[in-house]
């Protein structure tokens, strides 16, 4: 979209603020987290900054009607809090979210440790401002949703700018979908996407992965199986790193793993073992394709192998942690149905 150009929309935004994103209500909030601090001043100085999600609670932080399109998300909460709340998405009220993901892998912090991010749809800033800019078109109704999974009371805050407008046919709907193997099965591969219908395209990558054993350990492809695809994909990359866009196992001669972030791919977390009990490596890593999309016309199944070398130059099938957000768009506005993401399988596993 050209910045340049002008077009029949209505600007809205929800935040604490302005529960509702109506013209002409923010910041009218006569109670709320900052009431303390705003005794002196009253209504219209900062008195609801931010919202209390409370053990156990889902929260809706948005509920939209449309036609429109959510342009950015920006939020912020604790980062122990980044793989315990739940963020949901969905479209023009289908009952199944189109997006079920942890919040922390939702903008590439999986971990739930601040990393710098800085691209194209996705911006982590100093210290963990989580920015989404993934367009998120709707035609009747959107809604945005957080779960707080844990034992302990979460303190957010966020906002959401939207546009009012009509939606143009061609526009899909964002889904994004979290998977986990803990660790890889066996000469098995990570499947980062599977069982979707309709057509579409695919938009992006994140993968956190938490190495199990010593060694080099991204020599997985990735393989996109499109359509009519079974035993061969249509699309097969050469390696792990190559698919988020470094080379030679991102091992710089004298600095080791290096880091990056560019707009549609990078290696933007490494997290080396402290010498007690975090004990492995752990990476993070995103590929947008947005020059790029992978179409698709009736079906898409994505995987990566876990793969490694041998000391004698022979492959070596490892079983490492690695979880994976897949985002894409679909001409289909609900969300498969799918297990309950449960704190045990989000866990974080090597915090004490």
């Amino acid at each position: 979209m050209d910045i340049a150009y002008l077009r029949d929309a209505r600007s809205r935004a929800i935040s604490a603020e302005n529960l509702t994103g109506e013209p002409g209500r923010g910041g009218m909030a006569a109670t709320g987290t900052g009431a303390g601090p705003a005794r002196d001043l009253g209504t219209g100085w900062k008195v609801s900054p931010s919202i209390v999600i409370g053990p156990g609670e889902r929260v809706t932080l948005a509920d939209i009607a449309g036609p429109g399109v959510i342009r950015h998300a920006w939020l912020t909460t604790p980062q122990d809090f980044w793989r315990r709340l739940i963020l949901r998405a969905h479209w023009d009220e289908d009952p199944q979210p189109a997006v079920l993901v942890p919040l922390g892998d939702f903008f590439g912090q999986g971990f739930a440790e601040y990393a710098p991010l800085s691209s194209q749809y996705v911006t982590v800033a100093p210290h963990g401002g989580l920015n989404s800019y993934w367009p998120m078109p709707f035609r009747r109704r959107a809604v945005l949703s957080l779960e707080n999974l844990s034992a302990d009371a979460a303190v957010v805050y966020y906002q959401v700018d939207y546009t009012l407008e009509d939606v143009p046919e061609s526009a899909g709907y964002l889904h994004a979908e979290w998977r986990r193997s803990w660790p890889v099965g066996d000469r098995e591969v990570h499947t980062i996407l599977d069982g979707v219908h309709g057509r579409g395209h695919y938009a992006g990558t994140y993968l956190a992965v938490g190495v199990t054993f010593p060694g080099w350990w991204g020599e997985g492809e990735v393989k996109f199986y499109l359509d009519d695809d079974e035993e061969f994909p249509t699309i097969c990359g050469t390696g792990t790193e190559d698919y988020f866009g470094g080379a030679f196992n991102w091992d710089v001669p004298g600095a080791g793993y290096t880091t990056y972030c560019s707009p549609f791919l990078g290696m933007h977390q490494v997290i080396r073992p402290d010498g007690l009990y975090r004990s492995q490596q752990r990476f993070g890593m995103y590929r947008w394709h947005g020059p790029d999309p992978v179409h698709f016309a009736t079906s898409l199944r994505v995987t990566v192998q876990d793969l490694g070398w041998r000391r004698d130059g022979r492959y070596l099938p490892r079983r490492d942690d690695i979880a994976s957000t897949a985002f894409w768009y679909s001409e289909l506005p609900g969300g498969r149905p799918r297990q309950p993401l449960t704190l045990d399988h989000l866990e974080v596993s090597s915090l004490p």
